[in-house]
């Protein structure tokens, strides 16, 4: 087996570096986990996951977890409100009298928030198998060996190497040159603890829930946690450097809510409890996608996956799910006999993982467009044959 006697390091401790280092260890792998995270109990930031039958749960199912997904998913977390920009309802899963789906049903996507899927996978590794407070600095190669250099100093030795460091990863030009480019929308993101007091109407409208505001060419999208809290989303078309230009403190609630009420000035006012009533800093997050035909010559040690193999945007729920999948089918192709070589192991999964990932980023980017055009909404009835 490929990985027997080899030291393997996963820079990036989301689910699918942790995925991967489970189904890994699994196989005798002796595997280490580099996380910048300080430690375990750090705040997991951002909005719930649903995980989907064909990959996250798939993944999980082969890692020997779903019993554990199961005692921590949050059952009706997946059912959403559609919305125009005046919080009309326009569409509400939880009143649609359709049969519920369950486990097994390909459509189904349970939700889970971000803490307890972390939990789950951490707990389903050998002890001290992640390395926290481990930011990724540089990496150095000596002969077959990776030396890893980290923020802190440390310094780490590796056989094999896989970038698992996100969207932003440090890691993935040693692979390809090639850059996400800019989808042309930009979101802001905001978290509200204590949702049902602060944000009262929108927390009545959540209904534990998502919601999915459209509206004048822009979007809001709210989900409700397990803590209580929410996490939102405000979406809208704009140039790539838009908050440089226009110089916005995404420390100053009252500065961010000011340009709220002028970006979104059409909309309702209920939307401002978001702005009102958020942590900060707010955080701008302009949306980007992997060039749908990128392609790459294998390396024999070092490789990647999930947004740092190919980013995407969010509106289509597929990069938590993308990132999963990889894990389990690099996992198999490393166990995988009839691989002679660690780069023909690497290049049959790239070559399966680009093409898998090109097909969920052109409809992930396809749906961020239309979701920002002015009959958003009709579109998004039409795809629950409802009347708008």
């Amino acid at each position: 087996m490929l990985t027997k006697n080899i030291k393997i390091a996963i820079v990036g401790g989301g689910p699918g570096g942790l995925t991967l280092a489970r189904l890994l260890q699994m196989n005798g792998a002796e595997v280490k986990v580099y996380e910048r995270d300080l430690n375990k109990n750090a705040r997991v930031q951002g909005a719930t996951l649903d995980l989907h039958d064909d990959s996250g749960l798939k993944a999980l199912e082969k890692a020997g977890l779903m019993d554990a997904f199961k005692a921590n998913y949050r059952p009706g977390a997946d059912k959403m409100r559609i919305v125009d920009h005046l919080a009309n309802v326009a569409y509400d899963q939880h009143t649609d009298n359709q049969p519920e789906e369950t486990f097994g049903n390909p459509y189904f996507r349970p939700e889970i928030d971000r803490g307890p899927l972390r939990k789950i996978l951490l707990e389903s590794l050998d002890p001290d198998t992640v390395v926290w407070n481990s930011q990724f600095k540089s990496m150095q190669q000596t002969g077959n060996t990776w030396t890893v250099e980290f923020q802190n100093g440390n310094l780490a030795t590796a056989d094999l190497v896989i970038a698992a460091d996100g969207a932003n990863s440090k890691i993935r030009h040693l692979i390809t040159p090639l850059k996400p480019v800019y989808s042309g929308v930009t979101a802001i993101e905001g978290s509200i603890y204590d949702a049902q007091h602060k944000v009262p109407r929108i927390f009545e409208l959540l209904k534990d829930g998502k919601i999915f505001g459209f509206g004048t060419g822009k979007t809001i999208i709210v989900s409700s946690k397990g803590d209580g809290s929410v996490a939102f989303y405000a979406g809208f078309r704009a140039p790539e450097n838009w908050s440089s230009q226009y110089e916005l403190d995404f420390s100053d609630k009252a500065s961010i809510l000011n340009w709220f009420k002028h970006e979104f000035a059409e909309w309702d006012n209920i939307w401002q409890e978001l702005f009102e009533n958020a942590e900060t800093p707010f955080i701008p997050r302009p949306l980007y996608c992997i060039p749908l035909n990128q392609t790459w010559d294998a390396l024999s040690n070092l490789t990647m996956l999930g947004d740092a193999a190919h980013l995407m945007p969010p509106y289509a729920g597929e990069g938590v799910n993308m990132a999963m999948l990889d894990a389990l089918e690099l996992s198999e192709h490393l166990i995988n006999p009839e691989y002679k070589t660690l780069q023909t192991a690497i290049a049959n999964y790239e070559n399966q993982m680009r093409i898998r990932a090109a097909e969920a980023a052109k409809g992930s980017l396809e749906n961020t467009l239309w979701m920002h055009d002015n009959d958003a909404i009709t579109k998004m009835m039409a795809m629950f044959d409802a009347p708008s």
